[in-house]
């Protein structure tokens, strides 16, 4: 049955396999997702995200698998998941040549959507882009255009926002803005499900999923994650932080040795040996302490020894 507004679950779907020739790009992925939720999707390049997009939105057809999307079948009903998604890819799609306007107006026109006029002033005021309205598309920065592309995509009120990494390229500032949009989203009941790069970014959903060519390697909360890792992370600081990374690397119980500012974050699964290590190479002007493990040092654990 379609989504009610009762259903609480938008995504539920198991087993989602995806082949192109003798590649499995998708692997039996299960992914399930609330209304009102800002799911994380995360992962390197060439890991399946955009194909796993495209199939829940009807674009693709799962080789294997089922479940739901917004409460129709994503394979026998994909057509009618279609008018009540909204899509945005990772390159801006909407045509350079055409005003801002002139965009919404066109979107509009290809929805059907009544009272076109008002429906886009509308969404030209609530998206702060009325000084740039009768702008080319073309003409405007990295972080414009993505703010003209996520008003597009929502024009037509979708239940939910498929969401490719859309601030790929654009500057803080505008990141920022971003998120806080999908934030209000959020409390309006849209729930959004975003791939994206940045672990700042990642940090600001609600529950994540991390995918490893084609694999599904971790999902839950921030916090989830985090404690189901095992990693256990010092902070070392001081002098001499150049020459020890490799030894500290090849010491018994470290994982990683990653550099951040003038300090390295050193983390393994044993406490004990972590410190041991450190002591053993730590002069007397360094210091060292525990500290939190980061999302960043999960997901390079996660990608240790993994390959295309």
């Amino acid at each position: 049955m379609p989504q009610d507004g009762k259903t609480s679950t938008v995504i539920d779907v198991q087993g989602v396999t995806k082949i192109f020739g003798d590649r499995t790009v998708v692997n039996g992925l299960d992914m399930q997702v609330e209304r009102g939720e800002i799911y994380g999707f995360l992962g390197p390049n060439g890991s399946g995200k955009t194909t796993f997009i495209r199939m829940l939105c009807g674009l693709l057809l799962p080789d294997a698998g089922s479940g739901t999307c917004l409460g129709y079948d994503i394979i026998s009903q994909s057509e009618m998941i279609k008018p009540n998604v909204g899509y945005m890819a990772q390159r801006f799609s909407l045509y350079g040549d055409l005003t801002v306007r002139e965009n919404l107006d066109f979107l509009a026109r290809a929805y059907q959507l009544p009272n076109r006029r008002g429906l886009v002033d509308e969404a030209i005021e609530r998206m702060g882009l009325d000084r740039f309205a009768n702008q080319l598309a073309e003409s405007l920065s990295g972080g414009w255009k993505q703010r003209l592309a996520l008003t597009g995509c929502t024009l037509h009120g979708p239940k939910l926002l498929l969401l490719d990494e859309p601030t790929a390229g654009v500057d803080p500032a505008a990141r920022r803005d971003f998120w806080d949009e999908v934030h209000n989203l959020a409390a309006q009941g849209i729930t959004s499900l975003i791939s994206t790069h940045y672990m700042d970014e990642a940090e600001r959903c609600h529950r994540l999923a991390y995918i490893a060519y084609g694999n599904l390697l971790a999902k839950g909360s921030l916090e989830e994650l985090i404690a189901d890792s095992g990693l256990h992370t010092w902070t070392l600081k001081g002098p001499g932080l150049v020459e020890m990374t490799p030894r500290l690397r090849a010491s018994e119980g470290i994982d990683q040795v990653v550099a951040f500012g003038n300090t390295l974050h050193v983390s393994g699964r044993d406490e004990t040996q972590i410190e041991k290590g450190i002591r053993e190479l730590a002069g007397p002007q360094n210091s060292f302490e525990p500290s939190e493990t980061s999302l960043e040092e999960v997901f390079i654990d996660l990608m240790q020894g993994r390959t295309p």
